[in-house]
């Protein structure tokens, strides 16, 4: 690998930005794709579907044998409440490879008991989250039920452009919501950016299924293509 490339590669990485190696296996060649060029490559759509599968692979374009190493960031997640749908979620999300992080300032909750092995902190979101550098490699849940808690840190997702936004509650529940982030600024997009009620609709009851219900619909967003997401959802 030329120096030149892999100190744009090591730059790309180092900013959380996905990047891929386009590597001739013949010539031995190699091109680096950011992903801002993405859309006009030639191998725009081997690009975007090895992205969204996060895995390297060969493919076969133009007469030419490539192999497309993806680099992807690390994927987030930043759950909203220490309830107990939340005891779940947070190992099922590290089982799965997140960087998981639970933010509730009620320390009733927030306690290292409930959640061994999972960073915790213990403050506002106004205080919490501004260090997470919640970016668009972030899944953001907001489960405490309180928009005292939830609906800063919904704001503060909108304006971090997270792949996955969901909170919990009816449809009822997420119309008045509605009306709260707009009398605080949200534009309509990121209100319908919004995932609520939360979680794929597979009837899930406990705490455990609706943990799985979610997971499954962050995984939806942040694999599959525009369309086959609309027919899971």
């Amino acid at each position: 690998m030329k120096l030149q490339i892999l100190h744009e590669l090591n730059a790309e990485r180092a900013a959380r930005r996905p990047v891929i190696l386009v590597t001739d296996t013949e010539s031995g060649e190699q091109r680096l794709v950011k992903a801002k060029d993405f859309a006009g490559d030639p191998l725009r759509s081997e690009l975007e579907k090895q992205l969204r599968m996060g895995k390297s692979a060969s493919v076969e374009a133009g007469g030419k044998k490539l192999f497309l190493n993806v680099y992807a960031p690390t994927a987030k997640l930043v759950i909203i409440g220490a309830v107990h749908i939340s005891q779940a979620l947070a190992p099922l999300a590290r089982s799965l490879g997140y960087d998981v992080t639970v933010v509730d300032p009620r320390t009733a909750f927030a306690s290292p008991e409930r959640f061994p092995d999972i960073p915790l902190i213990a403050e506002w979101p106004d205080t919490a989250l501004p260090p997470l550098n919640v970016d668009a490699y972030t899944a953001f849940v907001a489960v405490t039920h309180d928009p005292k808690i939830d609906d800063p840190a919904l704001l503060h997702a909108f304006e971090r452009n997270c792949f996955y936004i969901g909170a919990l509650g009816s449809r009822k529940t997420h119309a008045k919501r509605g009306d709260r982030l707009r009398a605080q600024g949200a534009k309509e997009s990121d209100i319908a950016r919004i995932h609520a009620p939360i979680g794929l609709a597979i009837g899930a009851v406990s705490p455990s299924e609706i943990a799985v219900a979610i997971m499954a619909e962050i995984t939806a967003v942040l694999r599959l293509p525009p369309k086959e997401k609309e027919e899971a959802a």
